[in-house]
């Protein structure tokens, strides 16, 4: 399977760079990567999951989920290249990717300013963005998941529903016990198990699939209240997750087609639930900066034309450059709200 996941943006100063020293997962599988404390969350800007650090890349070689490998796949154009660095772990070196056989010197000079074996701890607002971004890429894949769902395609409804409790569940595990929320991967993993087996309750997994939405929804309700109406705060929520769309995007077409039907799927169901989240705080952002407020809110839509069903197009609606400046514009506006000028 193609990757899946990609994860959030730049990190604030109050991130805190710690060298791993080559310390890494030791098994090559694709669920089972170390809880990373996000090389890449993002509060303020949301440009990537790279963020630089004394000159270093953001996406930890080592640690990311395929969901932050695919941002490499999608600038080198390699098919499957996040399941590839994946398997070729540990790395005591980022140059171990060309002496592995991974991609060639030339692709390594085309992305070693975005790769690291470095691994990032965030503090205050940048963890609570990256907790908040991470769950919100659950809701995506649950979002994509209940469409196909509905349209009696359980075999590609699955990946999106196992994507969240193979890969992100394990990266955000830490901020859940810190937060004190309960358990709920195995409420996941039965809902997963369900749609395995071909949904043939469709009555039980409607109720698992609410089960499971709560158990997100009430994982996100453990940041404040104000903090998840606070459109500064929102704003770069929703920005990490378009930057997720964007790298998934990216990763799905490849010469002028679709090549990656996951991908495809994983990047609409971001922006449908970065749309939601938008539609929560327009009118505090209209009442602020109603010009921003337009453009987001033009922006946006067209943005989500690239996406016109969960099934996808024989071609891409919109070219990878063209959704890549869509995002990078409502980014642009974002930050007239998140950074005001003084």
């Amino acid at each position: 399977m193609l990757s899946t996941f990609r994860l959030l943006p730049r990190v604030t100063a109050t991130a805190i760079l710690v060298a791993l020293a080559g310390c890494a997962s030791p098994t090559a599988s694709n669920t089972d990567s170390t809880p990373s404390p996000a090389a890449t969350a993002s509060p303020a800007s949301t440009s990537g999951h790279s963020g630089h650090h004394g000159g270093k890349g953001g996406i930890n070689i080592n640690t990311a989920i395929l969901s932050e490998l695919d941002k490499l796949e999608a600038k080198l154009g390699v098919p499957a290249l996040s399941n590839k660095i994946q398997a070729s772990r540990p790395y005591g070196k980022v140059e171990e990717l060309v002496s592995k056989n991974v991609i060639t010197q030339a692709q390594f000079d085309q992305i070693k300013d975005l790769v690291t074996i470095e691994n990032v701890v965030l503090t205050g607002e940048a963890k609570d963005v990256d907790y908040m971004t991470k769950l919100g890429l659950m809701k995506g894949h649950l979002f994509v998941a209940q469409e196909l769902l509905d349209q009696g395609k359980p075999d590609q409804a699955e990946p999106h529903i196992g994507h969240p409790v193979e890969e992100i569940y394990a990266d955000v595990e830490d901020q859940l016990n810190e937060r004190k929320i309960p358990e709920f991967k195995a409420t996941l993993i039965k809902l997963q198990d369900l749609v395995k087996a071909g949904a043939k309750d469709p009555a039980q997994v409607k109720a698992e699939f609410t089960t499971s939405m709560q158990a997100v929804d009430g994982a996100i309700a453990a940041l404040p209240e104000t903090q998840r109406k606070d459109p500064k705060f929102v704003l770069q929520v929703i920005n990490g997750l378009l930057d997720t769309a964007n790298s998934e995007y990216g990763a799905a077409v490849a010469n002028g087609k679709i090549s990656a039907i996951i991908e495809y799927q994983d990047s609409r169901g971001f922006v449908m639930y970065a749309e939601s989240l938008y539609k929560d705080i327009a009118e505090q952002v209209a009442k602020t900066s109603p010009e921003t407020d337009k453009a987001i809110v033009a922006n946006m839509t067209e943005l989500k034309a690239s996406w016109p069903s969960a099934i996808a197009p024989a071609a891409p609606v919109k070219t990878t450059e063209q959704v890549n400046q869509l995002v990078k514009a409502i980014e642009s506006d974002s930050q007239k709200v998140v950074k005001p000028a003084s």
